[in-house]
């Protein structure tokens, strides 16, 4: 649904009204939440940013170990464990800091063909 509000006003032919902007035209709507930018990651559910800090880096409240955080943003298996090698980085006797970068590589190829996989049969 986003994706065909954003297609519909990057070529100028958008119904506000179909979207339940009653009463608002493009450009008002566009103007009300700033640039075009602004208004897709509105749409999309992302938060803008100035650069310098924003609230998705903010932890969550109770937050105290990793599991809080990957809990908190739902991550799933492959993204938690890039997550947690990550942070774990160098840190640990068990595990030279080659074995940890495999680790990441081998689960984001894993988080990359999940999606591909989705997006391929989003489109069948």
């Amino acid at each position: 649904m986003c994706t065909e509000f954003i297609a519909e006003e990057e070529t100028g032919n958008h119904d506000p009204l179909r979207w339940g902007f009653s009463g608002i035209g493009r450009q008002e709507l566009t103007n009300s939440l700033g640039k075009r930018k602004e208004l897709r990651d509105v749409l999309m559910n992302k938060e803008a940013s100035d650069g310098l800090s924003a609230n998705y880096y903010v932890l969550p409240k109770g937050a105290e170990q990793l599991q809080d955080l990957i809990s908190h943003r739902n991550m799933n298996a492959q993204i938690g464990e890039i997550f947690r090698a990550c942070y774990r980085y160098g840190l640990v006797a068990h595990s030279p800091c080659s074995r940890d970068i495999k680790k990441i590589i081998f689960y984001a190829q894993a988080e990359l063909k999940r999606l591909e996989n989705l997006e391929s049969n989003k489109g069948a």
